[in-house]
């Protein structure tokens, strides 16, 4: 679904030359939920970016769905964003003014795309997260968990190929992270979405199938099968935490 190779990132700060991301191979099939943790400064929100085409890499390849991101123009990325990549963030970034079924309704807006035609789809996709219930709510008369469901059904609702999450849990309570950590579980397991999580919390990622751990721009350590506990993630973030 999506393979990356020799990914890099650097970004000039005045005559400095700072490398974000320093060669990054890493690939992701149908279903798989992939968790991305590292220290402050280790390039994690740089290569969701990357990954989302909110930037262009420095050098290296993102093929997204068989198609490639190198050489694409704004209109082109725009347009990739737009029809193949759902995005989910911290801080929900629902439009106040607007219903629940409304805000799911966004994206197809902005995509040109006839919003009545898919009333049944968004009808579908809140109900599926729970809000079956709550369409017609505004964001103020929803719960934080609530608000980030909605967040997730308006990522969903082009039917994107891959989902890039960004902290999705970090403005949660522990019982509604929970939630929507199952949420995304279920996303992926029956519904073959590729979902991709920047994460610092160990608890999170031990929903994942991988958690890939970055430092200084580079996956240094990946944690998978029965080692995925939260106990075994701690201690390897602890460890990349205390080198100088």
């Amino acid at each position: 679904m999506i393979e990356v190779r020799g990914l890099r990132k650097q970004y000039q700060m005045g005559a400095v030359t700072v490398d974000a991301l320093r060669g990054i191979d890493f690939s992701a099939g149908d279903g798989e939920f992939v968790a991305i943790m590292g220290p402050s400064g280790s390039g994690k929100s740089t290569f969701l970016h990357l990954l989302g085409g909110l930037d262009y890499a420095t050098s290296g390849d993102i093929t997204l769905n068989g198609q490639s991101m190198a050489n694409l123009s704004d209109d082109d990325m725009a347009v990739l964003r737009r029809q193949k990549i759902g995005f989910i963030f911290q801080f929900f970034n629902l439009m106040p003014t607007l219903s629940a079924s409304e805000n799911v309704a966004l994206p197809l807006l902005i995509d040109g795309q006839n919003v009545d035609d898919y009333q049944t789809r968004i009808a579908d996709l809140l109900s599926k997260v729970g809000l079956g219930d709550r369409q017609h709510h505004k964001p103020d008369q929803l719960s934080g968990g609530q608000q980030q469901r909605v967040a997730i059904a308006r990522a969903l609702v082009t039917n994107p190929v891959i989902v890039l999450a960004d902290e999705p849990t970090g403005n949660l309570d522990s019982n509604s992270s929970r939630d929507i950590l199952s949420l995304l579980r279920t996303m992926a397991d029956n519904e073959k979405q590729t979902i991709i999580m920047v994460t610092h919390d160990a608890h999170a990622a031990s929903y994942a199938d991988r958690i890939l751990l970055l430092r200084d721009g580079l996956i240094v350590h990946e944690i998978s099968g029965e080692k995925r506990t939260t106990q075994t993630i701690r201690a390897v973030m602890s460890e990349l935490e205390a080198i100088e």
